[in-house]
């Protein structure tokens, strides 16, 4: 049976975190493109493993910060080599070593939380009391996207709302919608426990669920 439960995510009245990306898609040391809302973000981890979520520009000359190196506790731009750590600070400018680079040389930052394998971004004022909900009894999965809106793919599993509950491929799964500007990623819980042969299913049929929202999108168009 397939059912749709409304969540905090929905709720327009709460900070509306979303879901960024999995944890396990963020492993220490690396630094990955994402979105929040219509703003392009970098989500990184350090080598200690801290999480952190900032815009996706460098102040300088305005490059992606996806596209740089994590150095122990720092990102640093691929660019020129500015490198940037804790709250978005610029701390070092490999053309000036012997500046101190100004308070003021640093990236805009999100509030960022890590629950149940999942990374959650919201803005900078985020209240502790909006945490988002962990969801017992699921481990995440994988991540997919498509360029379908979120409200189609919500349709094609019968179901309204960024978060959904159900079966895929003989399995119990909740799916996390994450609207983009261009469509939406699909994050992937299964039931604990679920084998490695039951994930391909799984797979198999998101992959399928996928398809299905976007013929539905090309017959429309």
């Amino acid at each position: 049976m397939i059912a749709a439960r409304s969540t905090r995510i929905n709720d327009k009245s709460a900070m509306n975190w979303t879901p960024a990306a999995l944890s396990q898609d963020i492993p220490s040391g690396s630094a990955a493109p994402g979105q929040l809302g219509d703003k392009d973000i970098v989500i990184w981890r350090s080598a200690s493993g801290r999480i952190a979520a900032w815009s996706d520009r460098c102040p300088h000359r305005g490059m992606r910060l996806s596209h740089g190196f994590v150095r122990g506790e720092f990102l640093s731009c691929i660019y020129h080599g500015w490198r940037y750590g804790d709250g978005g600070q610029c701390h070092r400018i490999p053309a000036h070593p012997e500046l101190t680079p100004p308070e003021a040389i640093k990236v805009p930052v999100f509030a960022v939380v890590e629950s149940g394998g999942i990374v959650w971004v919201a803005e900078k004022d985020a209240e502790p009391a909006d945490l988002p909900m962990e969801f017992a009894g699921f481990a995440s999965f994988r991540t997919i996207r498509t360029t379908v809106p979120a409200s189609i793919v919500a349709a094609a599993f019968g179901c309204t709302g960024l978060e959904l509950r159900g079966t895929l491929g003989g399995t119990d799964v909740v799916l996390l919608l994450q609207p983009l500007t261009d469509g939406c990623n699909l994050h992937v819980l299964a039931a604990d426990g679920t084998g490695p042969d039951q994930l391909d299913r799984v797979s198999v049929a998101v992959e399928a669920l996928r398809r299905q929202a976007e013929s539905v999108q090309e017959f429309a168009a």
